[in-house]
């Protein structure tokens, strides 16, 4: 259960001001005028909020931590012919923060779809920013546009909201603003008050196939019934408030398309009424199974709590005779939801419906019933994979952050490619219908099918449990999610290319369009690359690389348990990251989230030293070694092929000890020499020098420059003469002092003839060209391009199912 934390501490503007002034004069008081020196290990206590009473410096929340709680009565009436909805709600608002409200704000989703809306009215063409930079005329309008236009036009999207009351009856003043509404309280709601009010709603339902919602209707005109059949998808359906934070007050930024929410957790009890030969699954537990289910459907259900493999609680046969006839009666479905931010629902007569228990063994939910929902469509693809996808993921999510906390999952087949609320899922992918009425899926389509059901459950824990902001700070939850999902995807087959590796984010850390993570959803010019794969790749790294899987492993862990029915910052994480861990992460927070460097690190040259040992025996022998290795002049060839012989030869007579002896032969006064040397030596040099000589080592200096501006970790691959290989690794610390440039001493037992840079691709950096010294003869483009297509075919399949002509872009899973 999460904690709502009252206070009577209350927040002056004098002291933010002077939390303003603080952070102003931190910035001022430190200001190079002279070189060029960059300091990449910078603190960052300058950029990140002051810690105080409800964030503490360590990234917990503080003693006198509170967040709003919303509880939500709906009663909702879907009419199946008119795809509308109708809904009456009640609504109960806690304010448990320490500051006194003279109005709420509600966010009101459906609105974004009406044309005088901030999000129609700003819409660019073809998507905006990269056609600004490129040379390319402008493209025809597409089909998809067209019909979207044309449907948005005809259906006048948007709520119809009336009969707004206080719960006395008392007509409460509004204020509509684009996507946002305003209610004006009667009384001011102080700290620790509640506030009950109620409003009637309706609105005609999204066809999310037409305009590209994260929600809405599919129709399958082709179906027996007459007129065809819908699948419902009901998620941003109701007025819902908005958060109220401790850091940034209302969270009322409009929704545009591109970030999605953040809000307040609550207990929800929601009567759905729907044609009675519809199956419903919403977002948690059903309270009335003896008025909607059959008997034979109660017991499929007592009996998949236990059983190996899913059990049918409607079959495939039972959902085809479903989807012949239709009825004029209705069913009310009752659920009750306690502790979450949201509520969807879907409801379809098409659905089959498969279920098993998964026995996770917690102390607060130690069984979860996992259950999945799709229609003929999904066909074999969804009976095999949906529900063991959505266990799979519990399992490893677990060791990663904590129970599952809910008594079900669920994973629904529908028109979006993937999106995610507490305790339900909407997903994709389906199979391929033949002339022969087979269905059939590509390896593609099952990879993406059990790659969207682990991302979307993945959403339950973050942010449906750690309640990140999601339209201020969307890599909170798609990276994070996008490299557990990675974790997941591994575990589940190694071969199949899920998840973030580094080598995945190269093109795009080194691109012109790239900016900081740390840039608010709305504003990023490739959400794909910037939310999910370019921080999933960074913390890829934190736990290979920098950290290592026990340290980051407890932290990440440490995080997640911290914020768990909570709402973090950026600030709280990285916080919670450095403090668990016990490593300064600052330098690695400021390059990968703050910046759009990227990491080109280039091994320039390696220089062979020498260790003069002062023993006239032992260093004039190895300088003849060397010298005999050296090329023979040209001049001495010629001489020696033309059969000349030089003026020693020729008069033997009068030659002396030097012409019989070489300039390396030892003499009586090098001996004397050294013998004095190791006489006015302190004791312990001499034990040095002793040492150094009988260990015998071979010295290298490794010049090295960091050519994309991010420091990291240098990891050596060295190759020695006998053909053995040691890995070595250089924390990112060499860099501190010259973030540009720096050498290194690398003392071997053997001769080096080969150093690799990054030799298995961990650290994405942009140019693994100039990691090799000796540099390597390179592949012609046509070549490398190859290589790529071959290992890099399949994940370009799994990413082209997941979007078309109409659907954006990016990767990733959610409809934007």
């Amino acid at each position: 259960m999460h904690l709502l934390f009252r206070t009577s501490v209350f927040r002056t503007a004098a002291a933010a001001l002077a939390t303003l002034c603080c952070a102003a004069s931190a910035q001022a008081a430190i200001s190079q005028t002279k070189g060029d020196f960059e300091d990449k290990f910078r603190q960052l206590d300058e950029v990140l909020p002051t810690p105080n009473v409800y964030r503490n410096a360590a990234g917990e929340p503080g003693h006198a931590y509170w967040q709003q709680e919303v509880d939500y009565r709906i009663d909702a009436r879907l009419d199946e012919d008119k795809r509308a909805l109708t809904a009456s709600q009640t609504i109960t608002y806690s304010n448990n923060s320490p500051d006194t409200l003279k109005y709420l704000w509600l966010q009101l989703d459906q609105n974004r779809f009406r044309a005088d809306s901030i999000a129609e009215t700003t819409e660019t063409f073809g998507g905006g920013a990269t056609r600004a930079q490129s040379d390319e005329a402008p493209a025809g309008i597409s089909l998809g546009e067209l019909r979207r236009q044309q449907w948005l036009a005809d259906n006048q999207p948007g709520y119809t909201i009336t009969n707004l009351r206080d719960a006395e009856g008392n007509a409460l003043k509004s204020t509509i603003v684009g996507s946002n509404m305003r209610i004006d309280l009667p009384q001011p709601l102080k700290p620790g008050q509640q506030i009950e009010f109620s409003m009637d709603f309706a609105f005609n339902i999204l066809e999310e196939d037409a305009v590209w919602a994260r929600a809405g209707y599919e129709h399958f005109p082709d179906d027996a019934r007459k007129g065809g059949n819908d699948i419902f998808l009901l998620a941003q359906w109701f007025p819902r408030l908005h958060a109220y934070t401790d850091y940034e007050a209302w969270t009322n930024k409009p929704f545009l398309g591109s970030g999605e929410f953040t809000l307040e957790f609550g207990d929800y009890e929601v009567a759905l009424t729907v044609p009675a030969d519809h199956i419903v699954s919403a977002t948690g537990a059903l309270q009335n199974p003896e008025e909607v289910l059959t008997e034979t459907q109660r017991q499929r259900l007592e009996k998949a709590r236990t059983a190996k493999r899913p059990v049918f609680i409607v079959t495939e046969e039972e959902a085809l005779e479903n989807e012949k006839a239709g009825t004029r009666r209705s069913s009310t479905w009752r659920f009750k939801a306690d502790d979450v931010r949201d509520f969807a629902w879907a409801s379809s007569r098409k659905f089959m419906w498969d279920a098993k228990g998964y026995q996770q063994g917690g102390e607060v939910m130690p069984e979860v019933m996992a259950m999945s929902f799709y229609p003929k469509e999904g066909g074999e693809l969804w009976k095999k994979y949906s529900t063991e996808s959505m266990i799979h993921t519990m399992e490893v999510y677990g060791r990663f952050s904590f129970d599952y906390p809910y008594p079900v999952v669920q994973s629904v087949n529908g028109p979006v490619g993937g999106m995610e609320y507490p305790m339900i899922t909407f997903n994709g992918p389906r199979t391929t219908l033949h002339e022969d009425g087979s269905r059939t899926w590509t390896q593609a389509e099952k990879r993406f099918l059990i790659g969207v059901v682990i991302h979307e459950v993945g959403h339950i824990y973050f942010p449906m449990l750690v309640n990140s902001d999601e339209r201020q700070w969307t890599w909170m939850d798609e990276g994070l999610n996008s490299f557990l999902d990675g974790v997941a995807g591994r575990e589940w087959d190694p071969e199949m290319p899920w998840g973030v590796e580094p080598r995945d984010i190269v093109d795009y850390m080194k691109s012109d369009i790239q900016v900081p993570i740390m840039t608010q959803s709305d504003s990023v010019l490739r959400l794909g690359p910037n939310a999910y794969t370019k921080p999933a790749a960074a913390l890829n790294i934190l736990r290979e690389v920098v950290l290592g899987r026990e340290l980051f492993d407890f932290a990440f862990k440490e995080y997640a348990n911290r914020w768990m029915y909570k709402r973090p910052t950026p600030a709280d994480f990285f916080r919670t990251m450095e403090e668990a861990s016990g490593v300064d992460l600052d330098w690695f927070w400021r390059g990968w989230f703050y910046s759009t460097d990227h990491v080109d690190i280039s091994i320039d040259k390696v220089s062979q030293l020498r260790l003069d040992t002062k023993n006239p025996d032992i260093d004039f022998e190895r300088r003849r070694r060397e010298e005999a290795d050296k090329p023979q002049p040209l001049f001495e060839k010629r001489e020696r092929e033309a059969g000349n012989k030089t003026w020693v030869e020729r008069n033997r007579d009068i030659r002396d000890f030097y012409d019989e002896h070489d300039r390396f032969t030892v003499t009586n006064k090098e001996r004397n020499e050294y013998a004095q040397l190791l006489e006015d030596l302190q004791p312990w040099e001499r034990r040095a020098l002793e040492r150094a000589v009988e260990e015998d080592k071979h010295y290298y200096v490794m010049d090295f420059s960091n050519k994309g501006g991010l420091v990291m970790p240098i990891l050596l691959q060295l190759t020695y003469a006998d053909g053995s290989v040691e890995d070595r690794y250089i924390p990112a610390e060499i860099w501190r002092r010259s973030p540009k440039a720096v050498s290194k001493l690398v003392v071997t037992d053997k001769e080096l003839v080969q150093v690799v840079v990054d030799p298995r691709w961990e650290t994405a950096d942009v140019d693994n060209e100039n990691n090799h010294y000796p540099r390597r003869i390179i592949k012609s483009r046509i070549e490398a391009y190859k290589d790529e297509e071959r290992s890099e075919g399949v994940y370009r399949d799994i990413m082209h199912d997941m979007k078309t002509e109409k659907k954006d872009p990016e990767p990733g899973f959610h409809k934007k």
